[in-house]
């Protein structure tokens, strides 16, 4: 399993496009979980955990029947990384993890503010919205990819490559 990390607008989906790309695999992004969650209950509150839960039991059911997973989400907690641990756990299952950054402020502001949406509905945040965005520090180890240094297809190798190091 691999669980890719990080603020919005920093390439976490564009790397798990080119992940999927070349090995078939579930993939799972938390935006649209949870803007399905959304949409089915007529709210547009936040969801809280639920995203993530639900997201946590696909990946669960998917790695016991030997599938490869993809996880798309900020994954901003110890407590939300922590999960995907217990999941790899309890699974018997490889686990990647990886901390997409973005250095080049710059960028990532530019991505941020002209990205369009690609599930039908949802709203992207604002630059405001991602700065003040609820994010702790990481104090377990992980691959850290800066988007602003590496392609999407070299990060892809990158992760690659830390899968096989099993």
């Amino acid at each position: 399993m691999i669980v890719l990390s990080g603020l919005p607008g920093t390439g976490k989906t564009t790397i798990a496009r080119e992940l999927v790309a070349r090995v078939p695999s579930i993939y799972l992004r938390i935006d649209a979980i949870e803007h399905a969650l959304k949409t089915a209950s007529g709210s547009a509150e936040d969801v809280g955990p639920a995203g993530y839960v639900v997201a946590y039991a696909l990946a669960r059911s998917n790695l016991a029947l030997g599938m490869s997973v993809i996880a798309d989400c900020v994954n901003p907690l110890s407590v939300t990384r922590e999960a995907w641990r217990v999941v790899a756990t309890e699974t018997s299952s490889h686990l990647v993890e990886v901390e997409v950054v973005c250095s080049d402020v710059v960028e990532h502001r530019r991505r941020v503010e002209n990205r369009e949406a690609d599930i039908a509905g949802f709203a992207l945040p604002s630059w405001e919205a991602v700065l003040g965005h609820d994010y702790e520090a990481w104090g377990t180890s992980r691959l850290v990819i800066d988007s602003a240094l590496v392609s999407a297809s070299e990060a892809a190798d990158l992760i690659w490559r830390r899968m096989r190091e099993r």
